[in-house]
C-alpha cells in the first residue's frame, strides 16, 4: 500500500481533459483511484477478493478520509471495487465488466456486449434521417432544448458525464422527429448505451473532448438553422472515427 502513497505523491502533476480542450489537475483522489487500480493488477486479485478497507487505506497511506473516500467511490461507479459494509465486509474486486468500444469511448456495458454493439449500429444508421427530420420540424422551444442539454456537456467535469449529456442531446434531437417508426427504435438503442458507464480510452489527448463537444455544436447548428445539407455534414462529422 506505501508503493500507492508513492504513487499518488508522483503523479500530483497529471492533468484531466475537460470540455473545453484544456485540462485540470487530476485531485489526489482520483490519482489515488488510479493507483488502487493498478495494484488490483499488480496483486493478480480477481473477482471477488478483498482488497481492504476505508481505514486500512487510510492508515497505510496516511491520506485524508475524504481523499480515500473519492477514490473509492470513483472506482465502484466505474465498476471497479465493490463495498461490502458490516462485519466481514470491505472493499472486494468486482465482477469484470464487458467493454464496448464507440469510437475513444469505453462503455462498461451489462448483459451481451454484442448486443450493446448492434445498438450502437443501428443508432448510426438511423443518425441521419433523426437529424435531417428534426431540422424540418423544429420549433423555436426545441431549440432552447437542445441549446440547454449543450451547456450541460459544456459543463461536464468527467467523461462519464459528458456522454450521459451527449445520449440525453440525441434523445432531445430525436423527440423532434415525427417519424413514428424510426424515433421509437433510435430512443430504444439510447436507453441501452446510456446505461453504460463510459470512459476514455487512453489513446487520444486532451483537444478529444473538445472535438467531441464542437461536433455536437455543429449538429445542433445545422438543426437550428433548418439547413439540410449543414444537417447531413454534421452527421457525417459525427460519424467519424476521429472526432
Amino acid at each position: 500500500m506505501a508503493q500507492i502513497t508513492d504513487d499518488v505523491q508522483n503523479l500530483s502533476r497529471g492533468l484531466f481533459p475537460t470540455a473545453d480542450g484544456h485540462s485540470r489537475p487530476l485531485s489526489r483522489g482520483e490519482h489515488l483511484a488510479e493507483s488502487i487500480r493498478e495494484s488490483i493488477h499488480e496483486r493478480k486479485l480477481s473477482a471477488g477478493d478483498f482488497f481492504g478497507t476505508l481505514e486500512t487505506i487510510r492508515e497505510e497511506t496516511g491520506l485524508a478520509r475524504t481523499t480515500v473516500s473519492e477514490a473509492v467511490k470513483l472506482l465502484r461507479d466505474r465498476g471497479v471495487l465493490v463495498v461490502k459494509p458490516g462485519r466481514g465486509g470491505g472493499l472486494f474486486v468486482a465482477k469484470t465488466t464487458p467493454i464496448v468500444r464507440l469510437r475513444h469511448t469505453l462503455m462498461r456495458v451489462d448483459g451481451d456486449p454484442a448486443s450493446a454493439a448492434d445498438a450502437i449500429e443501428l443508432r448510426e444508421s438511423l443518425e441521419e434521417l433523426i437529424a435531417v427530420k428534426a431540422a424540418i420540424h423544429r420549433s423555436a422551444a426545441d431549440c432552447r432544448v437542445l441549446d440547454s442539454v449543450l451547456d450541460e456537456m459544456r459543463g461536464a467535469e468527467s467523461w462519464d458525464q459528458f456522454m450521459q449529456s451527449n445520449w440525453k442531446l440525441h434523445a432531445a434531437i430525436a423527440a423532434i422527429c415525427p417519424n413514428s417508426m424510426a424515433r421509437p427504435v433510435y430512443e430504444s438503442t439510447l436507453g441501452f448505451l446510456s446505461g453504460a458507464h463510459a470512459e476514455q480510452d487512453g489513446e487520444v489527448d486532451s483537444s478529444y473532448w473538445g472535438e467531441r463537444l464542437r461536433v455536437h455544436e455543429d449538429l445542433v447548428d445545422a438543426i437550428t438553422s433548418g439547413d439540410l445539407e449543414a444537417v447531413r455534414r454534421a452527421v457525417a462529422s459525427h460519424a467519424s472515427s476521429r472526432i
